[in-house]
């Protein structure tokens, strides 16, 4: 069993960062984080395998975000620069077993999510 926890999501102006952190306990392999905005589906954001050397961006992060891992502290991260509006949502990070998945439903376990709110 796997127990994920974020935190650091917060309220920023545009143009502003944050830097989002997702604490596991537990084994962890791929890890995800995906984002869901009021109204919407659950989106892929970003993607990172457990070694790191391999990621994965929405287009629509590429250039902005960068997701990052410790192992040693068993942490995954996901800097924002260059925040928008549009990237108002709330941000889960999730685990998966499987290689380089963009999809929801082929993470296993998630955490409670963190409220990100960029104000224009």
């Amino acid at each position: 069993q796997v127990q994920l926890v974020e935190s650091g999501g917060g309220l920023v102006q545009a143009g502003g960062s944050l830097r989002l952190s997702c604490a596991a306990s537990g084994g962890t392999n791929s890890m995800g984080w995906f984002r869901q905005a009021p109204g919407k589906e659950r989106d892929f954001v970003a993607a990172i395998s457990w070694s790191g050397a391999h990621t994965w961006y929405a287009d629509s992060v590429k250039g902005r975000f960068t997701i990052s891992r410790d192992n040693a502290k068993n942490t995954m991260y996901l800097q924002m620069n260059s925040l928008k509006p549009e990237d108002t949502a709330v941000y889960y990070c999730a685990v998966s077993r499987l290689f380089g998945r963009t999809a929801s439903r082929e993470y296993d376990y998630w955490g409670q999510g963190t409220q990100v709110t960029v104000s224009s």
